[in-house]
C-alpha cells in the first residue's frame, strides 16, 4: 500500500519548531540568548559574593574611618577638634605634603634605614639560631646571656646607642637591628626544635647525611615558625626606628611626626601617623606573601593528603 503524504507533512519543520503536545526537554527549553547569559550571571554573583566578602572583612576599618571623619566634625568640640582634625583635613594635608615631594623623602629615609637593620638582623638571627638550635652545647652556654638582653627593651638602650655611635645613620640602624634579632632568634630556635622527631627518623633511616637532613626536613619545616619571627622582627624594625627618628634625625617619618607636633602642624602630624600605619601594613602582607611562596610545599602535601 502506497503511503501519500501531505504538503504540510512533507515540508521540512523549521529549526527549533515543536509539534503540539510534544514534550520539550529541559535542555532544549533555553534559546540561545538566555544560554548565552547563563555564563555572564555566574560571573556577576561570583563578583558579587567577593565583593561582599570583601565589604565585610573591611567593615571594621571603613567604621573606624567614618567615626574619624563624622566624631570630630559633629561629636567633638571646636577646641577638641583643632587637635584631632577629620579625616578629610588629614588627607589634604598628605596630600600636599606629597605633592611637594616632602612625604616621598621621609619615607624613603625610614625604609632604607629600616631595610638595613632588617636585614642585619635577619642574617644575624637565622644564621645565629641555626647553630643554636642544631648543638645543644651552644644552646647551653648562649642561653642565659641571650635571655638577659632579649628582656632589656630596645628603646631602653637607645641613649646607649647614641651615646656610642653618635646621632647619625649608624644608631639607628643599630638600634633596629637590635629590636628585630631577638623575635627572628627566638623563632628560628623553636622552629627547629619543633620539627617532627618521627621525620628526622625516617630521613636518616633512608640514608641521608647531616647536611642533606638538615637542608631537605629542618629547615623546610621549621620555615612557617621562623617567618613567624620575620614578620614580628619587620614591625618591630619600623615602631623602634620611628621612635629612634623623633631624637637627634634630620629626616624619616618619626622627625616628620614630632616636628609637626612642635610646629603645631596638627594634620601633618597625623598624615605621618597614617603612613606609618600603611608601611607597616604594606611590610606585613610582602612578609605573609613570601611566607606563602616559601611554604608551598605544605599546600601541596595538604592537597596531596586530600
Amino acid at each position: 500500500m502506497t503511503t501519500t503524504l501531505t504538503a504540510t507533512e512533507a515540508a521540512p519543520k523549521p529549526a527549533g519548531h515543536v509539534e503540539p503536545g510534544a514534550a520539550v526537554e529541559p535542555s532544549l527549553a533555553l534559546t540561545a540568548p538566555e544560554a548565552s547569559t547563563t555564563p555572564i550571571l555566574a560571573t556577576a554573583r561570583r563578583v558579587a559574593s567577593v565583593a561582599g566578602s570583601v565589604v565585610w572583612k573591611s567593615a571594621a576599618i571603613l567604621a573606624f574611618l567614618a567615626l574619624w571623619e563624622l566624631g570630630p566634625t559633629y561629636l567633638a568640640s571646636p577646641s577638641t577638634r583643632v587637635f584631632l582634625p577629620p579625616l578629610h583635613e588629614v588627607l589634604l594635608a598628605w596630600g600636599k605634603l606629597f605633592e611637594a615631594g616632602t612625604i616621598q623623602g621621609h619615607i624613603a629615609a625610614s625604609l632604607t634605614r629600616s631595610v638595613a637593620g632588617f636585614g642585619a638582623a635577619l642574617v644575624a638571627g637565622v644564621s645565629l639560631g641555626l647553630l643554636i638550635a642544631w648543638y645543644g652545647r651552644l644552646n647551653s652556654v648562649l642561653n642565659p646571656l641571650l635571655e638577659l638582653f632579649r628582656n632589656t627593651a630596645a628603646l631602653a638602650l637607645l641613649p646607649v646607642f647614641t651615646l656610642l655611635l653618635g646621632i647619625g645613620e649608624e644608631s639607628k640602624i643599630s638600634i633596629v637591628a637590635y629590636a628585630a634579632f631577638f623575635p627572628v632568634l627566638l623563632n628560628t630556635i623553636a622552629g627547629v626544635k619543633t620539627v617532627d622527631p618521627l621525620l628526622i627518623r625516617a630521613a636518616r633511616s633512608l640514608g641521608l647525611n647531616s647536611f642533606r637532613l638538615f637542608q631537605k626536613v629542618i629547615l623546610p619545616s621549621a620555615v612557617p615558625t621562623i617567618f613567624t619571627g620575620i614578620r614580628m622582627a619587620g614591625t618591630a624594625s619600623i615602631l623602634v626606628l620611628i621612635a629612634a627618628e623623633m631624637v637627634g634625625a634630620k629626616a624619616g617619618l618619626g622627625y616628620l611626626i614630632v616636628n609637626a607636633q612642635s610646629s603645631f602642624l596638627i594634620p601633618d602630624m597625623y598624615a605621618g601617623i597614617l603612613t606609618v600605619s600603611l608601611l607597616g601594613l604594606g611590610v606585613n602582607f610582602l612578609l605573609v606573601a613570601l611566607e606563602r611562596h616559601f611554604s608551598r610545599w605544605r599546600t601541596a602535601v595538604g592537597a596531596a593528603a586530600s
